[in-house]
């Protein structure tokens, strides 16, 4: 398995149990569905798939999960601070204005009012306000994803429409 056919799930922040279950730090903004099987964990650089016995919502932002063949806190220890992926193709569809930031990567970037804005090339979602980098003719140009801004999300023609505040794209354009 490759990381580019994976999506980044978050990483494993500690052990629970003496029976070898550990606690994942989700990294994504919700999760929709607690119906997969398996995870890979990233260990010497590779991608080692782990098969699921168990798996609930623990607090907000945690998973709790008991690995088949994990089954003692030594074993669990071992994982500690690596990080966890799912396959793309394992990630449940979502709709309306509701995507995954890897989803969108490629859109073409309409605002109500300048039209046309550019492409995306990037998402950043590791600062407190994930933000769409977008490439205007050689130039980067950073939009804060914010609902209230998205108007419209066209999966099929690949156009994502929003309404910026005025001023904004005019920062980068000067």
């Amino acid at each position: 398995m490759k990381k580019q056919d994976c999506y980044y799930l978050g990483k494993i922040v500690s052990k629970f149990s003496f029976k070898g279950e550990i606690l994942l730090k989700l990294d994504v903004d919700e999760i929709n569905s607690l119906n997969f099987k398996n995870l890979f964990i990233e260990i010497d650089n590779m991608l080692v798939p782990y098969s699921i016995d168990k798996i609930s919502l623990h607090k907000s932002s945690l998973l709790r999960i008991k690995f088949d063949n994990i089954d003692s806190e030594k074993k669990a220890n071992k994982l500690i601070k690596k990080e966890c992926f799912m396959t793309l193709k394992d990630l449940p569809k979502l709709e309306g204005k509701k995507f995954y930031y890897h989803e969108i990567i490629g859109f073409k970037v309409l605002d109500e009012k300048l039209g046309h804005i550019g492409k995306v090339i990037q998402t950043n979602h590791q600062t407190s306000q994930p933000v769409l980098i977008i490439n205007n003719n050689g130039r980067e140009i950073m939009v804060p994803l914010v609902d209230e801004f998205l108007i419209e999300l066209k999966r099929k023609e690949k156009i994502i429409t929003f309404n910026l505040p005025d001023g904004l794209i005019d920062l980068y354009l000067e």
